[in-house]
């Protein structure tokens, strides 16, 4: 397991709600590897590892509501506790030592979530998805060999915008930005609205400017926002971040809309499919891979003001994965 005591800590992305269904699954997080199942009771975390002969239990079933290890058959109850050895005589007592390694797992906002620490830590709001006013369409997995805080940092760099993905989020005419501030009240980090030239940001066919805000919810999650002035509306993408391993993520998110985009949710996540695949080949080559909390090495600009709030806010926690 990847050690690292601000992020063990965390609520980490593991998969999708809806990756999980009648069989377990494997998932890597932070370099340890989970078996997620669900039962009448839930969804469930377990370290993917039999005590008895080490078999992954991920490539079991899900029986009387126990997962069960494909390997000889034993039953564990989600709270751990193995209640079936099918190999002991009858009145046998099942050993003490006869117990799934277990993770505190919750279910929300679409995805599974998982805290390696067992610590149970008061979890994010994003009313978007309690809201009928909004369209939600869950996007990913996207894998990147790329460490969270190079992805995480690139979602929150403003600048790029009309460079990399020029003709889609922005014009080669338009790439000046002007000055904005990040504002800090209480544990809110969030940029003031930057105005962004935009070739088509409302599906008319007619260039104009969008106001963008973005805001640091938690170390490997951010929130953006597109506000349309003259339309009255809003779009929001909730970017968020699974470390499988010290050089490869897993890339998440939510797209929600408070109006009618007139597209498909198949064509709203091929889209911004395409968007990262734009940033991936950028950010799988960055150099250093760990992303620079010293403000001194790299040389920064005012338009980079939120990026330098992001490394500023990691090294307050005391980030160590991805980070230098």
């Amino acid at each position: 397991m990847i050690q690292d005591k601000v992020l063990l800590e965390d609520w980490i992305v593991a998969c999708r709600s809806t990756d999980v269904n009648k069989k377990p699954i494997q998932v890597i997080l932070m370099g340890e590897r989970l078996a997620i199942f669900r039962n009448s009771e839930g969804v469930h975390a377990f370290k993917d590892l039999c005590i008895h002969r080490g078999a992954a239990l991920s490539l079991g079933e899900v029986k009387n509501d126990c997962l069960v290890c494909p390997y000889h058959a034993w039953e564990f109850h989600h709270d751990g506790d193995c209640v079936k050895i099918p190999q002991l005589p009858e009145g046998r007592a099942i050993p003490k030592k006869a117990k799934a390694i277990k993770y505190v797992c919750i279910e929300k906002y679409g995805f599974i979530w998982v805290n390696l620490a067992n610590n149970n830590p008061e979890f994010f709001q994003y009313k978007e998805m309690a809201t009928p006013l909004y369209r939600n369409v869950i996007w990913g997995p996207q894998d990147v060999n790329a460490k969270p805080p190079r992805i995480v940092e690139n979602f929150l760099d403003v600048g790029h915008l009309a460079v990399v993905h020029q003709g889609y989020l922005g014009t080669d005419s338009h790439r000046e930005i002007q000055d904005y501030s990040v504002n800090k009240v209480g544990n809110r980090i969030y940029s003031d609205e930057i105005a962004i030239y935009q070739p088509d940001p409302d599906g008319s066919g007619k260039p104009k400017y969008v106001y963008y805000t973005y805001e640091i919810i938690r170390p490997l999650t951010v929130l953006f926002t597109k506000k349309d002035r003259e339309n009255g509306t809003h779009m929001r993408i909730l970017l968020t971040i699974r470390p499988e391993n010290e050089n490869k993520s897993v890339a998440y998110g939510i797209l929600s809309f408070d109006y009618d985009p007139g597209l498909t949710d198949e064509e709203i996540i091929k889209f911004q499919d395409e968007i990262f695949a734009q940033d991936k080949p950028v950010v799988e080559n960055q150099k250093p891979e760990e992303l620079p909390l010293d403000l001194q090495v790299e040389l920064s600009l005012v338009c980079d003001r939120m990026s330098i709030a992001y490394r500023q806010y990691l090294k307050e926690l005391g980030v160590v994965l991805g980070t230098n």
